[in-house]
């Protein structure tokens, strides 16, 4: 059961002592080290002893949203790694936003203390020209192709039926319009040695103007080709519905809750059912066959003590993971929603994302506006909070990351197992802990 992860920069570095990371004898003790504001002069470095990978990437620009793409590379373990992903940038004023295709490759494993200690015994003069070589062959590398977008990216998505023909992509913009996107060229060009670096003027495939302001909820039916559901500002939800070479988008939308529609979840399993949360502190189920004004099915009232921003559906588990702006993360068992499952107060700031890991239904990653990421497992059953310095914790807290400021979004690869992507004010992280 392994914590965090991040230490101060001063005398006193921190780790885990629960990973068996602390030390004795001629280093200095080091002990668990839990989130506070940091003072002048004070700096985070992580404890590389707590990760099998941490990778920073910048993009042009922050991102407020991004997607990891179902690439054909297909599950896999080892070393180096490769990721897909899809961004929308939140640019500075009078500088041009654009949807960001990356191609992250050379993702190395880290090296651990010992292992450089050995090396270090070993080589020669010779050696180290060799070891210079070596570790410029092993840097990470970012290749990126980009398209023009009108306005800030407020969420971006890829549909999940993807073709080899075909890759599409969804954008809610800022200037309230909603854009599908094939990335299939773009995808193409960063497996030859010429892409261009130029932002590339594409006309969407699609474009939706009929929400009467921005949003930023939106999702693609995992069960349905081609289904998609967008959530604005003023409360409107609506089905896209695919048609031969377009979709048609109902006029009707699913109006239900009495505030902006924050975030929005198709079940995996049940293809007309989806879940949605809102400013006005509820989550709602709905069922799209009924007539709309009678769809909600269930409605969760107070489901946070103020706006709802994020949910996640669990793949294989009855379960729905929320996150508030009271920075409280809940579990909902849709068998029986009078009340949660189960809460968790860990974060100081409002919850900005939060997703089920791909393969393990008892663990999920969270975000806070604290600049936080916090991973938790449900399989830890003891109801007793851990004693750290002092501070109660929850036991099935596993891990917390830090080093980011504002982070937006996380997602878990859905190939590579525990392989987890955040994107933050300034940059990315790519990383896998050693305790998922």
């Amino acid at each position: 059961h392994s914590f965090n992860i991040m230490g101060i920069n001063e005398e006193e570095e921190m780790t885990d002592e629960q990973t068996g990371t602390a030390e004795t004898g001629e280093k200095t003790q080091l002990k668990t080290y839990l989130p506070k504001d940091i003072e002048a002069g004070e700096e985070l470095t992580p404890d590389m002893s707590a990760y099998e990978m941490l990778h920073t990437f910048r993009a042009r620009a922050s991102c407020l949203s991004f997607d990891v793409l179902k690439d054909r590379l297909g599950p896999r373990e080892g070393y180096p790694v490769t990721a897909y992903t899809v961004a929308g940038t939140q640019a500075d004023k009078g500088k041009k936003n654009s949807v960001i295709i990356m191609k992250m490759s050379n993702l190395n494993r880290e090296q651990k203390e010992e292992e450089e200690d050995k090396e270090e015994e070993e080589k020669s003069d010779d050696e180290d020209v060799e070891k210079d070589e070596e570790d410029e062959k092993s840097k990470e590398v970012l290749e990126t192709a980009e398209i023009y977008h009108q306005g800030t990216v407020n969420r971006i998505r890829i549909c999940p039926h993807s073709t080899d023909a075909k890759t599409y992509v969804s954008t809610w913009s800022e200037k309230g319009k909603v854009h599908i996107w094939d990335i299939g060229p773009q995808l193409s060009s960063l497996e030859t040695a010429s892409t261009n670096k130029e932002v590339q003027k594409v006309k969407p495939v699609f474009t939706f103007g009929g929400h009467v302001e921005e949003g930023f909820g939106m999702d693609w039916s995992p069960t349905r080709q081609g289904y998609l559901l967008t959530g604005d500002c003023t409360r409107h939800i609506h089905l896209w519905t695919p048609r031969e070479a377009d979709w048609l988008v109902s006029q009707q939308t699913f109006s239900s809750h009495h505030e902006s529609v924050e975030d929005i979840q198709w079940s995996p399993n049940e293809e007309h059912v989806f879940a949605s949360c809102s400013v006005d502190k509820t989550i709602r189920i709905w069922d799209d066959r009924a007539p709309h004004h009678k769809a909600c099915m269930i409605t969760v009232p107070e489901a946070h003590s103020s706006d709802v921003n994020v949910i996640n559906w669990n793949r294989t588990e009855p379960f729905i993971v929320s996150g508030g702006d009271d920075g409280v993360l809940k579990i909902w068992d849709l068998r029986k929603l009078d009340s949660h499952a189960a809460l968790f107060k860990h974060h100081s700031g409002p919850i900005t994302s939060v997703e089920w890991h791909p393969t393990d239904s008892s663990v999920f990653g969270a975000s806070g506006e604290d600049n936080q990421v916090s991973l938790w497992d449900l399989g830890v059953e003891s109801a007793e909070p851990l004693l750290i310095n002092d501070t109660e914790v929850p036991p099935q807290l596993l891990f917390i990351h830090q080093g980011q400021e504002e982070i937006k979004e996380l997602h878990w690869h859905p190939f590579i197992s525990g392989l987890l992507l955040t994107t933050s004010l300034n940059d990315f992280n790519v990383f896998k802990t050693i305790s998922v």
